[in-house]
């Protein structure tokens, strides 16, 4: 018999099912309902209601994404094989081999090491480990177990998507209960939600699921800054509803004077879309566009771009927020135009124009096209084309043993955001925002890559380094016989961006002779120890903290190209005490700039420390507000402090946070040219590094500067010398031994 509890949600269950739904449909979901509840009968979830209560929720989510049958039914059982005493062969048995195989994908994800699998049971709940006994072994750290877990995720992806349908839908509704959670589980959930599971959703754009993760998942991450943009949201609604009504109606007619039929509507406002525009875009609340959005369907495409055409002929479009996903499509087949005009009140209003077919896909993603059509489901390219793509991004993870480098190459590769570039011929070629005319030729094909020497963009010749954007055309110079170059792998010169191209450049380097590898490996780790001055380095405690046996396998891994030697340089910064590495005394490190005040309440105030008293961090101190020069910064015992009379003028400052910094001499040789030293002054100033001191001496044709640079550690004194190095006429830069 069934509980209470239970009966009222099964029933709401039935009722939202789609009415396409036969009653065979409809009886197999109540069977796989009735053996769900009796197999989780004994458990409950830490908010103390059943657990057949969660399994109901997410066959819900799954039910109006309208996907068929058989995943519903899947959502329902997705735990049973896990958690309770069923077998895959009773599910097969009962249900069939789909479900069965459905039911088995979920288990396969859950049955690894968990990540915040067990988080939602009860103790007197929980059936079976926390953790699979033999992965840890495998691994070692806690990191590597969760970064193992989301590497199986993803790949479950390119096998059989309905399964991640499952997997989003179930941890949906976890986050949507996460509050009877512990707070450090709640944060690190919702951490790793807006980290993985809120872009897949968008990878198989599947928004309706996308929005809702991220505004929970900030709203734990982040509770402070959600609660003040939902608070503002709450408080300027009456005004922006009152308005939006306005700007309907001036649209209908609009629309409906040039024959245009559009249903229009408001677009619905999320909070961390807009805390991430405030960001992006640094500009407060107020200014960000979307706050004030409609979204307009029409019947076709050519309606499409008749409306936009009315739309910017009668309000004056902002230069640069036009987008046209339909004649571009993104990577997850999204279609719809974008733009932002400025409206009568003088105000931005963003504008979104799509169709009914372009809507549907918006919403439910990929998931559209498993929507249960009168029992056959029609042919669809997109799903296809998505597939297809997920699977070739995905084709080398295989060869990638590192399980969280290849989780980081995910979240780089596959779920930022993408650019879509021409070839010669006209062809177009979509790769992750950032990417350069390297990765741009590894995707063309691996050959292209290897012999890669040069690019044109849009005719002119261009760096290696040079970031490619959209509508860009790349044309790619080969050499006859061209090989990598081991810069490539270089994070600090940032020539390869994606983790496609690095993976072939690896390989190619895996196929020389071990020897080889070993003595370029340990001649480029020597060369970049000798550049940053260090001369005695123990590369046996070296190589152990990098988790190899021997120093020559250490040695092997950098010649290949599996360690990157920025990674060793690190470890080695972190072994030794950057005091004894620099030889300089610890009183001397410290440096301190105005921009370590921070004045409450008036945050971004231009101030300076005062002259009279001299503060120094951690000293008491006070603000006060000067006629045309910001605020001073006083001790708080200063005799001018005690004895001003305009106490209405005092501010209450705090100390920010002072950075370590070491002074460091530098040797940069390289040809003169015109603009040398001021490359060189850029690019310091882009890494935020001071400069203290610096000396150039030009002999006919050759320049030798001299700088002392402050830098935190021996890491980023690496990295800057490398970036140096890389730009024109220069030949080497170094670090400038002691004595």
């Amino acid at each position: 018999m069934k509980s209470t509890a239970t009966a009222i949600p099964l029933e709401q269950l039935l009722e939202q099912l789609p009415e396409s739904f036969t009653i065979t449909d409809r009886e197999l979901i109540q069977r796989a309902y009735r053996v769900a509840e009796e197999a989780h009968r004994e458990q409950k979830r830490h908010s103390g209601e059943p657990y057949i209560n969660h399994c109901i929720a997410v066959a819900g989510i799954l039910s109006e994404l309208k996907v068929t049958p058989e995943v519903i039914a899947a959502g329902l059982l997705h735990d049973t094989v896990e958690d309770t005493p069923i077998k895959l062969s009773d599910i097969r048995r009962d249900f069939g081999d789909t479900i069965a195989a459905l039911v088995d994908g979920v288990t396969k994800l859950t049955h690894l090491p968990r990540v915040s699998r067990g988080d939602q049971h009860a103790e007197n709940g929980e059936n079976g480990q926390d953790e699979d006994p033999i992965v840890p072994a495998l691994l070692g750290r806690k990191e590597d177990i969760v970064a193992e877990t989301l590497r199986k995720t993803f790949l479950a992806m390119g096998e059989d998507v309905r399964v991640m349908f499952i997997k989003l839908a179930d941890r949906l509704h976890n986050m949507r209960t996460l509050s009877h959670m512990p707070e450090h589980k709640r944060k690190r959930i919702a951490q790793e939600t807006l980290d993985i599971f809120a872009p897949v959703a968008n990878r198989l754009g599947i928004w309706q699921i996308k929005w809702e993760l991220e505004d929970l998942g900030f709203r734990h991450v982040n509770p402070e800054k959600y609660k003040e943009i939902a608070e503002l949201l709450t408080e300027k609604r009456p005004d922006r509803e009152a308005q939006l009504e306005t700007i309907k109606e001036n649209l209908f007619k609009l629309l409906e004077q040039n024959n245009i039929k559009a249903e229009i509507s408001g677009r619905p406002k999320h909070i961390y879309s807009i805390y991430k525009k405030m960001q992006k875009k640094d500009k407060p609340f107020d200014m960000v566009r979307d706050v004030r959005a409609v979204r307009l369907i029409v019947p076709d495409v050519p309606s499409c771009y008749a409306a936009l055409g009315v739309i910017h002929t009668t309000w004056r479009p902002i230069p640069g927020e036009f987008d046209d996903y339909i004649a571009a499509p993104k990577d997850n087949y999204y279609q719809s135009l974008h733009t932002a005009v400025f409206y009568d009140d003088k105000r931005p209003l963003e504008v979104q124009i799509r169709t009914h077919e372009m809507h549907m896909n918006a919403e439910y993603g990929i998931a559209a096209h498993w929507q249960y059509k009168e029992g056959t489901r029609h042919s669809d390219k997109h799903y296809e084309k998505l597939i297809n793509s997920l699977r070739s991004k995905m084709e080398w993870g295989s060869d990638v043993r590192d399980a969280t480098e290849f989780v980081e190459s995910m979240r780089n590769d596959v779920f930022q955001d993408r650019v879509y570039i021409f070839t010669p011929r006209g062809d177009i070629i979509d790769l992750p925002a950032g990417s350069t005319p390297i990765d741009f030729a590894y995707h063309v094909h691996t050959d292209i890559g290897h012999c890669c020497r040069g690019a044109r963009i849009n005719g002119k010749l261009v760096p290696l380094y040079q970031e490619l954007k959209t509508g860009d055309q790349v044309e790619i110079l080969t050499a006859k016989r061209g090989t990598p170059s081991r810069d490539w792998l270089n994070n600090n010169l940032g020539l390869v961006r994606t983790q496609r191209a690095r993976s072939k450049i690896k390989v190619w380097f895996k196929k020389q002779e071990d020897e080889q590898n070993l003595a370029q490996g340990r001649d480029g780790l020597e060369k970049e120890l000798q550049r940053l001055g260090i001369k005695e380095v123990n590369f046996e405690k070296l190589a152990r903290e990098l988790n190899y046996k021997t120093p020559e396998d250490m040695f092997i891994e950098l010649g290949n190209g599996d360690l990157a030697v920025n990674k060793v340089i690190k470890q080695f910064s972190q072994d030794e005490k950057t005091d004894e590495i620099f030889e300089i005394n610890p009183s001397t490190k410290t440096t301190t700039s105005t921009n370590a005040i921070e004045v409450v309440g008036l945050k971004g105030m231009l101030s300076s420390i005062a002259r009279c008293c001299n503060p120094m961090p951690g000293d008491p101190v006070v603000g006060f507000i000067t006629r045309g020069r910001g605020a001073t910064i006083h001790r708080q015992d200063c005799p001018n402090i005690l004895q001003t009379r305009d106490r209405e003028r005092l501010l209450q400052v705090g100390w920010g946070h002072v950075e370590h910094t070491y002074p460091v001499p530098i040797q940069i040789k390289a040809y003169d040219r015109q603009g040398l030293v001021n490359d060189i002054s850029k690019l310091l100033s882009d890494e935020n590094i001071n400069i203290a001191d610096v000396k150039v001496n030009v002999n006919r044709s050759m320049a030798d500067l001299r700088l002392i640079i402050e830098v935190k550690d021996i890491a980023q004194l690496s990295r800057i010398l490398a970036r140096i190095e890389n730009l024109p006429n220069i030949m080497e830069a170094h670090r400038i031994n002691p004595g």
